[in-house]
């Protein structure tokens, strides 16, 4: 296959040994070639804009910019790019956000060498990809409530809030990290506290924890 038929792929991921593991992936086929990597979302961002490519694969946990936030401004500006979130997080709790914010696709860290490639080929020929694990999940609760999963109701930014005091972090390094008010984290804060039906940051972090919403 020549260069230019080849689905061309970025890869944004804070770990060397991930981005190392996936190129070694692609590299033994003949139609994906890697033409980028950042362990930054705002170099995937900067990458993005500059670089030709079909498929972006893309760490939810990025130190810098939260992966949903690089993927909604991603598919703001580049609505034809594909991308599938990569991430080590369970995919009941994750993936359906993430493809309401416009991914393709969503791949845990486990998967195999073989549903990665697959997962890529699918999406850069303009079809969503979901897992067979995911599939069942989502026909498993057509009919439930989400009874015990009150995360799912918060906004993205109520979200990435919820995960960033339960990994430790104070109102104003959140309100810092994110380039907004402390009025306006305290309040994500309090509608997160209603919403969820939890009195204290101390239950907060026990329910993040409990359900594996952070690393």
């Amino acid at each position: 296959m020549t260069d230019n038929a080849a689905i061309k792929v970025l890869i944004a991921d804070e770990h060397a040994v991930v981005r190392e593991g996936l190129k070694s992936i692609l590299a033994s086929t003949d139609d994906i070639r890697v033409v980028g990597e950042t362990n930054s979302g705002l170099e995937a961002i900067r990458l993005s804009r500059q670089m030709a490519h079909q498929v972006l694969i893309l760490e939810i946990s990025l130190a810098d910019k939260s992966g949903i936030e690089v993927l909604k401004q991603i598919k703001n500006e580049l609505p034809q790019t594909a991308v599938i979130i990569f991430s080590a997080h369970k995919e009941d709790q994750f993936a359906v956000r993430v493809h309401k914010a416009g991914a393709s696709g969503y791949l845990h860290k486990l998967s195999s060498a073989l549903e990665i490639i697959n997962a890529i080929r699918q999406v850069a020929a303009g079809l969503k990809y979901i897992s067979p694990a995911l599939a069942q999940e989502l026909a498993n609760n057509l009919t439930q409530e989400y009874e015990g999963e009150l995360h799912k109701t918060l906004s993205d930014r109520e979200f990435q809030t919820l995960r960033m005091i339960a990994s430790g972090k104070s109102v104003s390094d959140i309100a810092k990290e994110l380039s907004l008010s402390v009025k306006t984290i305290s309040e994500y804060r309090s509608r997160i506290l209603l919403k969820m039906k939890l009195r204290h940051n101390a239950e907060l972090t026990h329910y993040a924890i409990k359900r594996q919403l952070v690393e």
